[in-house]
């Protein structure tokens, strides 16, 4: 902290050292001003000083006494207003002042030209006097050299010979400027906004996604809000697209209607590939608060807001959008508030050619719809672009100030873009088509709207000198000022809240644990199922078994039975023959003594020997069943 203190003194040391030299360099100024004055005085084409009459138009110029005469009176202005230059007619015309009224510039306005011609320096000039006015002005610095307008000009012979020339008196005079940066991209406080903020319409420009895409990321969008999923970040929208395409969403996914699994599947790759090139650092929060630009300085002049965007060659489409989502923001928050005497902000926008290069009908259609309505916000729009071309038809119209710089007509396509410029002028003496492509830099074709709302005559001007310096601020200072920036505690941390993408992890994760219990019980389910039909088919054979073994046991008493019965037989022949044999003995009366070699039928005869002969049968088939 006492680093940053120590460098804040010591840019503030430099800062004074630097202002006290500017103080020196400008009374040098003053002073050689005089003396330039007298001399231009004394060849009779200097200023004419108040009350005396008007300086005679140059014979050589394209404008004669009356054209001129209607120049002087349609920029005159009753009230606050804007000094772009001199008329020039063959030569700079310092009684001739070409004004853009305050109270107009909420009717927007167009600076355009070819490479190198001055439109930043124009931008500079409008920027500086507008907040002089106490109107807060935001820019995008493109090519880092605006934010010299925090820093008092540097006099010289060749600039104040200029400015003497077309009435000017220059001072130099340094703007309150306040410095952001794309995410913390570059130097500056950061800027974000969150992808719920930034919405689907915007967002689809970015990504390049066509009309049925950017129709299905809308679905998202809604889905998301329905769902209570918030969108901070790029990786809040991917979560939910992820979650939408997998087997956990298929049932979200199927009431979306419109969006099918392979359009959420190209809106997830493009969205990787841009977080891939560094753009997922502008989402986020803190969202910046666009009412931030509409401060006021202490003195009462406006502040100058420069966004550094020294990378806008590689995201050309991230850039414009960002600039597209202010201004919707500022149309959203800001009342209605009419036609004023000055607007409440002026928004320069810069490489405005890349806002509509591949833009889609509905996108078109919404910048048209926020540039006609804004104007009751009190916001002021300047585009700024090298033809008029690269704006939409729909869009040029509704711009009342138009600052054309030289056009080059070195191509056939330059060529056919000079003429489609030139019909979009009022009528006028000039032959147009040979003035544009003659301009010195630091002139322009102007016409702009007066205080009655009506088109002022075409004059071609040579625009006035910003009076900030016109180089870039040094980087050391840039860096001081920043540091140094009340705002810097606010939005200069970046935060991590609670969102789409926690949200939908923690979900997955119970889904994940559900499904794994789920698991669990499907599989002790089949085991069970499994143990139960092991039991069916163990039973089944046990009871197959038992079946087989008391068949076995039948047929087994069958045979027994069989058995038994032939024992039977074999018995009772036996009987019959051993009673047959007594019948003999006893009807021969024979006295013969019995014949000892004869026992088995003395006993089977005998009453002991039938006992004992049933008694072995019943052992031998244990069991008898009689014969019924």
């Amino acid at each position: 902290m006492s680093d940053a203190v120590e460098q804040a003194r010591a840019a503030a040391a430099a800062a004074k050292a630097a202002a006290d030299e500017a103080r020196r360099l400008a009374d040098e100024a003053a002073a050689r001003a005089e003396e330039l004055a007298a001399a231009l005085a004394a060849s009779g084409t200097g200023p004419v000083p108040p009350g005396s009459a008007p300086a005679s138009t140059d014979a050589t110029g394209p404008l004669g006494p009356d054209a001129v005469s209607a120049v002087r009176d349609g920029y005159r202005v009753a009230g606050s207003s804007l000094e772009l230059g001199a008329l020039v007619n063959g030569q700079a015309l310092p009684d001739v002042q070409v004004r853009i009224p305050l109270g107009m510039l909420n009717r927007h306005g167009l600076v355009a030209g070819a490479t190198g011609t001055g439109k930043t320096r124009t931008l500079q000039l409008l920027a500086e006097q507008i907040a002089a006015n106490g109107v807060p002005v935001f820019a995008a610095d493109v090519k880092g050299d605006l934010s010299g307008l925090a820093v008092p000009g540097t006099s010289s012979e060749k600039l104040l010979a200029r400015t003497v020339g077309i009435g000017q008196d220059w001072q130099a005079v340094a703007s309150e400027a306040e410095f952001y940066s794309l995410g913390g991209q570059g130097t500056g406080v950061p800027i974000r906004a969150t992808v719920s903020g930034f919405g689907p319409l915007l967002l689809s420009k970015v990504l390049g996604l066509n009309e049925t895409q950017e129709s299905s990321l809308g679905l998202v969008f809604h889905y998301a809000e329905q769902a209570g999923l918030p969108l901070v970040d790029l990786s809040d929208l991917r979560s939910v697209l992820t979650f939408l395409v997998s087997d956990a969403g298929k049932e979200e996914l199927a009431e979306l209607g419109g969006l099918s699994k392979q359009t959420a599947g190209v809106i997830l790759r493009e969205l990787i590939t841009f977080a891939d090139q560094g753009a997922d650092q502008f989402f986020g929060e803190p969202e910046i608060d666009t009412q931030v630009f509409l401060r006021a300085a202490a003195d009462g002049r406006g502040v100058v807001s420069l966004l550094e965007v020294p990378g806008v060659q590689d995201q050309p489409q991230v850039f414009s959008t960002f600039l597209m989502w202010l201004l919707a923001d500022l149309f959203n928050e800001l009342p209605e508030v009419g036609d004023q005497d000055k607007p409440k902000l002026v928004f320069f926008f810069d490489e405005a050619h890349l806002l509509f290069d591949g833009a889609s009908k509905d996108f078109t259609d919404q910048i048209v719809r926020t540039v006609r309505l804004i104007r009751s916000k009190g916001v002021g729009i300047f585009f700024v672009t090298q033809t008029p071309k690269d704006v939409p038809n729909d869009v040029l119209a509704q711009l009342g100030s138009r600052i054309q710089h030289q056009l080059r007509a070195h191509t056939p396509d330059d060529a056919k873009a000079l003429r489609a410029t030139v019909s979009t002028y009022p009528s006028s003496d000039y032959d147009l088509g040979e003035v544009l492509t003659s301009l010195a830099t630091g002139e322009a074709i102007v016409t702009v709207m007066n205080e009655k709302g009506a088109p002022t005559p075409v004059a071609w001007t040579r625009l006035r000198a910003p009076q900030g310096s016109m180089d870039p601020m040094p980087a050391a200072d840039l860096e001081a000022r920043v540091q140094s920036s009340p705002l810097l505690a606010t939005y200069g941390t970046r935060v991590d809240p609670d969102s789409a993408h926690e949200m939908l992890a923690r979900r997955m994760e119970a889904a994940a644990a559900d499904a794994a219990a789920a698991d669990a019980a499907k599989a002790a389910a089949a085991a069970a199922a499994e143990a139960e039909k092991e039991a069916a088919r163990a039973q089944a054979t046990a009871a197959k078994e038992a079946a087989a073994k008391a068949k076995q046991e039948e047929r087994d008493r069958a045979a027994a039975q069989k058995e038994y019965e032939k024992a039977q037989r074999e018995f009772e022949r036996a009987e019959r023959a051993a009673a047959s044999r007594r019948s003999g003995r006893s009807s021969t009366r024979t006295t013969t003594s019995r014949k000892a070699g004869d026992p088995l039928s003395e006993l089977l005869g005998s009453g002991l020997g039938r006992t004992i002969a049933k008694e072995v049968v019943q052992g031998i088939f244990s069991t008898l069943r009689r014969r019924r």
